[in-house]
């Protein structure tokens, strides 16, 4: 598999897994949702590990395309989102929920559009 095959195939993992941490946030209404509960603190280690994921496979994309593919589109704070896959995996009990209720209000779903944009880019590149 060519490495641009790869990238595309990784994009859209990426693109699932934002499809599902905005399905799985859409119930949450204030950060209280996700803490004052069984169900909310389920809700909360689902979209941890959804943001693993994500954060993971940027990195991977990072070193397929020798850094350029994600910099070419700076209204996503790439660094940012891998660094949020740091902090939860290396400091899973320091994850503060404000944090992870602005990710998935504020950053999911514009990361989620500038990912099919990159997999359109990648697909007509190919």
């Amino acid at each position: 598999m060519s490495n641009s095959m790869l990238v595309q195939q990784i994009l859209e993992q990426v693109n699932e897994a934002l499809l599902t941490v905005n399905e799985r946030f859409a119930p949450i209404q204030k950060v209280e949702d996700f803490t004052d509960s069984p169900t909310g603190k389920e809700k909360l280690d689902a979209i941890c590990m959804q943001l693993i994921a994500i954060g993971e496979s940027l990195k991977k994309i990072d070193k397929l395309t020798d850094r350029t593919l994600l910099s070419q589109f700076p209204e996503v704070d790439w660094t940012g989102a891998k660094g949020v896959r740091d902090i939860i995996a290396h400091h899973y009990f320091e994850i503060d929920a404000d944090d992870i209720f602005e990710i998935c209000s504020v950053h999911v779903v514009p990361m989620q559009k500038t990912v099919v944009k990159m997999i359109e880019q990648v697909r007509n590149d190919s």
